[in-house]
């Protein structure tokens, strides 16, 4: 792989998991509002992209107290794969060192 090639992918994959870290801390602000309705609405798009992942997580690990923890599950995943990725010393760096 080219150097500038990783240089984009390292960027891409970082702002991708930037995104997905932002809507579940989004997700996780939403669980205080139960009363908000996320299938309509702007919030519509934050339930569409982060539901298909949260679902299945709430059949492994149910709500803690009546508190859906899901969402807090799920920031600490992503915030992992994007250090072990593409952070300082990802795997990225180890295996394409910038010149």
């Amino acid at each position: 792989m080219p150097m500038p090639a990783v240089v984009v992918v390292n960027w891409v994959l970082g702002i991708i998991l930037a995104i997905f870290t932002l809507i579940f801390l989004v997700r996780i602000v939403l669980t205080w509002y139960p009363q908000i309705n996320l299938t309509q609405g702007p919030l519509k798009v934050i339930y569409w992209l982060s539901e298909p992942v949260l679902a299945p997580t709430r059949r492994i690990v149910p709500p803690l107290g009546g508190v859906d923890i899901s969402p807090i599950i799920w920031v600490g995943i992503v915030t992992l794969l994007r250090e072990l990725l593409v952070g300082q010393q990802g795997l990225l760096f180890i295996l394409f060192p910038p010149a």
